[in-house]
Protein backbone atom coordinates (compact mmCIF):
# COMPACT_ATOMS: atom_id res chain seq x y z
CA UNK A 1 0.00 0.00 0.00
CA UNK A 2 1.41 3.35 -0.62
CA UNK A 3 2.02 6.14 1.86
CA UNK A 4 -0.79 8.35 0.13
CA UNK A 5 -3.54 5.63 0.31
CA UNK A 6 -2.69 4.67 4.05
CA UNK A 7 -2.27 7.81 5.04
CA UNK A 8 -5.60 8.58 3.38
CA UNK A 9 -7.15 6.09 6.01
CA UNK A 10 -6.14 7.10 9.19
CA UNK A 11 -6.02 11.05 10.69
CA UNK A 12 -3.79 13.62 9.65
CA UNK A 13 -1.40 14.06 12.24
CA UNK A 14 -1.06 9.91 12.64
CA UNK A 15 -0.15 10.15 8.63
CA UNK A 16 2.30 13.25 9.59
CA UNK A 17 4.08 10.96 12.14
CA UNK A 18 4.42 8.16 10.73
CA UNK A 19 5.39 9.36 7.59
CA UNK A 20 8.38 11.55 9.08
CA UNK A 21 9.18 8.91 12.10
CA UNK A 22 12.85 8.03 10.40
CA UNK A 23 13.48 11.75 9.98
CA UNK A 24 12.71 12.66 13.83
CA UNK A 25 14.67 9.53 14.80
CA UNK A 26 17.87 10.56 13.43
CA UNK A 27 17.20 14.08 15.33
CA UNK A 28 16.47 12.74 18.58
CA UNK A 29 19.60 10.32 17.75
CA UNK A 30 21.73 12.59 16.74
CA UNK A 31 25.57 12.60 17.84
CA UNK A 32 25.15 15.67 20.08
CA UNK A 33 21.82 14.95 21.53
CA UNK A 34 22.96 11.33 22.14
CA UNK A 35 25.68 13.03 23.78
CA UNK A 36 24.17 15.47 25.83
CA UNK A 37 21.67 13.05 27.35
CA UNK A 38 24.58 11.07 27.97
CA UNK A 39 25.77 13.65 30.10
CA UNK A 40 29.11 14.10 28.19
CA UNK A 41 28.75 17.67 27.10
CA UNK A 42 29.70 20.90 28.85
CA UNK A 43 27.45 23.46 30.00
CA UNK A 44 28.62 25.52 27.75
CA UNK A 45 27.33 23.61 24.64
CA UNK A 46 23.96 22.97 25.98
CA UNK A 47 24.16 27.56 26.33
CA UNK A 48 25.21 26.92 22.42
CA UNK A 49 21.91 25.38 21.60
CA UNK A 50 19.75 27.74 23.66
CA UNK A 51 21.56 30.44 21.58
CA UNK A 52 20.90 28.72 18.49
CA UNK A 53 17.20 28.78 19.55
CA UNK A 54 17.04 32.02 19.68
CA UNK A 55 17.08 32.18 15.90
CA UNK A 56 15.01 29.52 15.37
CA UNK A 57 12.11 31.15 17.16
CA UNK A 58 12.73 34.31 16.82
CA UNK A 59 11.87 33.20 13.26
CA UNK A 60 8.83 31.18 14.36
CA UNK A 61 7.69 33.94 16.58
CA UNK A 62 8.20 37.05 13.58
CA UNK A 63 6.32 34.75 11.42
CA UNK A 64 3.71 34.23 14.03
CA UNK A 65 2.60 37.38 14.01
CA UNK A 66 2.03 37.97 10.20
CA UNK A 67 0.08 34.87 10.76
CA UNK A 68 -2.14 35.75 13.61
CA UNK A 69 -5.25 36.35 11.04
CA UNK A 70 -4.84 33.80 8.95
CA UNK A 71 -7.75 31.40 9.53
CA UNK A 72 -6.32 28.17 9.17
CA UNK A 73 -2.59 28.91 10.66
CA UNK A 74 -4.20 31.50 13.26
CA UNK A 75 -5.54 29.05 15.15
CA UNK A 76 -2.44 26.73 15.94
CA UNK A 77 -0.41 30.11 16.88
CA UNK A 78 -1.13 29.77 20.84
CA UNK A 79 0.78 33.07 22.84
CA UNK A 80 1.24 30.66 26.00
CA UNK A 81 3.51 28.33 23.65
CA UNK A 82 5.59 31.28 22.52
CA UNK A 83 9.82 31.19 23.48
CA UNK A 84 11.47 34.05 22.78
CA UNK A 85 10.97 35.68 26.43
CA UNK A 86 11.83 32.60 27.93
CA UNK A 87 14.85 31.22 25.64
CA UNK A 88 16.13 35.22 26.83
CA UNK A 89 16.03 34.30 30.44
CA UNK A 90 17.87 31.50 29.96
CA UNK A 91 20.55 33.28 27.94
CA UNK A 92 21.21 35.84 30.64
CA UNK A 93 21.02 32.67 33.08
CA UNK A 94 24.35 31.26 31.20
CA UNK A 95 25.81 34.46 30.47
CA UNK A 96 25.32 34.93 26.59
CA UNK A 97 25.44 38.37 25.75
CA UNK A 98 25.54 38.71 21.78
CA UNK A 99 24.25 35.65 20.71
CA UNK A 100 25.70 34.56 16.87
CA UNK A 101 23.74 31.91 14.47
CA UNK A 102 25.65 29.44 13.25
CA UNK A 103 25.78 28.63 9.28
CA UNK A 104 22.98 25.91 9.56
CA UNK A 105 20.89 27.74 12.60
CA UNK A 106 20.81 30.89 10.21
CA UNK A 107 19.49 28.47 6.82
CA UNK A 108 17.05 26.94 9.25
CA UNK A 109 15.81 30.34 10.40
CA UNK A 110 15.39 31.37 6.51
CA UNK A 111 13.57 28.64 5.71
CA UNK A 112 11.14 29.49 8.69
CA UNK A 113 11.05 32.93 7.07
CA UNK A 114 10.29 31.73 3.46
CA UNK A 115 7.37 29.97 4.16
CA UNK A 116 5.99 32.70 5.83
CA UNK A 117 3.97 33.23 2.60
CA UNK A 118 2.71 29.33 2.77
CA UNK A 119 1.05 29.22 5.86
CA UNK A 120 0.25 25.55 5.64
CA UNK A 121 4.39 25.24 5.34
CA UNK A 122 4.46 27.49 7.68
CA UNK A 123 2.57 24.94 10.07
CA UNK A 124 4.75 22.18 9.25
CA UNK A 125 7.77 23.84 10.67
CA UNK A 126 5.44 25.00 14.08
CA UNK A 127 4.50 21.60 14.63
CA UNK A 128 7.30 20.13 14.60
CA UNK A 129 9.29 22.51 16.97
CA UNK A 130 6.60 23.46 19.76
CA UNK A 131 4.73 19.96 19.79
CA UNK A 132 8.21 18.41 19.97
CA UNK A 133 9.33 20.67 22.80
CA UNK A 134 6.21 20.17 24.52
CA UNK A 135 6.04 16.41 23.88
CA UNK A 136 10.13 15.84 24.52
CA UNK A 137 11.57 19.34 26.27
CA UNK A 138 10.46 18.19 29.57
CA UNK A 139 13.52 15.08 29.65
CA UNK A 140 16.02 17.81 28.91
CA UNK A 141 14.37 19.60 31.82
CA UNK A 142 15.00 17.21 34.12
CA UNK A 143 18.13 16.68 32.71
CA UNK A 144 20.34 19.80 33.16
CA UNK A 145 20.00 19.25 36.90
CA UNK A 146 20.40 15.50 37.36
CA UNK A 147 23.38 15.17 34.71
CA UNK A 148 24.46 18.54 34.66
CA UNK A 149 23.92 20.33 38.15
CA UNK A 150 22.39 23.29 36.60
CA UNK A 151 20.27 24.95 39.10
CA UNK A 152 18.42 27.83 40.24
CA UNK A 153 17.56 28.99 36.46
CA UNK A 154 18.11 27.38 32.64
CA UNK A 155 14.82 26.17 32.17
CA UNK A 156 12.70 28.35 31.35
CA UNK A 157 12.26 27.52 27.83
CA UNK A 158 10.60 24.06 28.43
CA UNK A 159 7.84 25.52 30.85
CA UNK A 160 5.09 25.08 29.62
CA UNK A 161 3.19 24.97 32.58
CA UNK A 162 0.71 28.25 30.87
CA UNK A 163 -0.74 25.38 28.83
CA UNK A 164 -2.82 23.24 30.93
CA UNK A 165 -2.95 19.49 31.06
CA UNK A 166 -0.51 18.41 28.46
CA UNK A 167 -1.80 15.55 27.13
CA UNK A 168 -5.25 17.70 26.43
CA UNK A 169 -3.38 20.50 24.33
CA UNK A 170 -1.63 17.89 22.47
CA UNK A 171 -5.17 16.16 21.88
CA UNK A 172 -6.01 20.06 20.33
CA UNK A 173 -3.60 20.99 18.61
CA UNK A 174 -3.73 16.98 16.84
CA UNK A 175 -7.26 18.24 16.20
CA UNK A 176 -6.20 21.53 14.29
CA UNK A 177 -4.01 19.41 12.06
CA UNK A 178 -6.41 16.87 11.40
CA UNK A 179 -9.54 19.58 10.34
CA UNK A 180 -7.20 21.41 8.99
CA UNK A 181 -8.66 22.28 5.02
CA UNK A 182 -5.92 20.73 3.39
CA UNK A 183 -6.17 18.45 -0.05
CA UNK A 184 -4.04 14.92 -0.36
CA UNK A 185 -1.23 17.50 -2.57
CA UNK A 186 -1.19 19.93 -0.04
CA UNK A 187 -0.80 17.51 2.70
CA UNK A 188 1.91 15.60 0.94
CA UNK A 189 3.74 19.37 0.56
CA UNK A 190 2.62 19.38 4.48
CA UNK A 191 4.66 16.12 5.45
CA UNK A 192 7.69 16.79 3.01
CA UNK A 193 8.49 20.26 4.96
CA UNK A 194 7.81 18.37 8.05
CA UNK A 195 10.79 16.43 7.03
CA UNK A 196 12.58 19.32 6.10
CA UNK A 197 12.23 20.70 9.09
CA UNK A 198 13.91 17.67 10.55
CA UNK A 199 16.85 18.18 8.29
CA UNK A 200 17.29 21.66 9.16
CA UNK A 201 17.16 20.71 12.84
CA UNK A 202 20.00 17.61 12.27
CA UNK A 203 21.86 20.04 10.14
CA UNK A 204 22.15 22.57 13.42
CA UNK A 205 23.20 19.37 15.58
CA UNK A 206 25.95 18.75 13.42
CA UNK A 207 27.42 22.31 13.63
CA UNK A 208 26.51 22.44 17.58
CA UNK A 209 28.60 18.58 17.49
CA UNK A 210 31.46 20.18 15.46
CA UNK A 211 32.45 22.90 18.53
CA UNK A 212 31.33 20.42 21.07
CA UNK A 213 34.31 19.51 23.57
CA UNK A 214 32.50 15.85 24.97
CA UNK A 215 33.79 14.51 27.96
CA UNK A 216 33.95 10.91 26.46
CA UNK A 217 33.89 9.82 22.92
Amino acid sequence: MSETTSSAAIPFHQAVRRSTLEAHQRANHSPFMDALFDGRLAVADYARLVEQYSFVYGALESVSDALAEHPVAGPFLIDTLRRSSRIAADLEFFGVTDPEPLPSTARYAERIREVGDWPAGFVAHHYTRYLGDVAGGQAVAALLPRRYGVTGGGTAFYDFSGLGPVPRFREHYRALLDAAPWDSDERARVVEEVRTAYDLNIAMFHDLWARAEPAAA
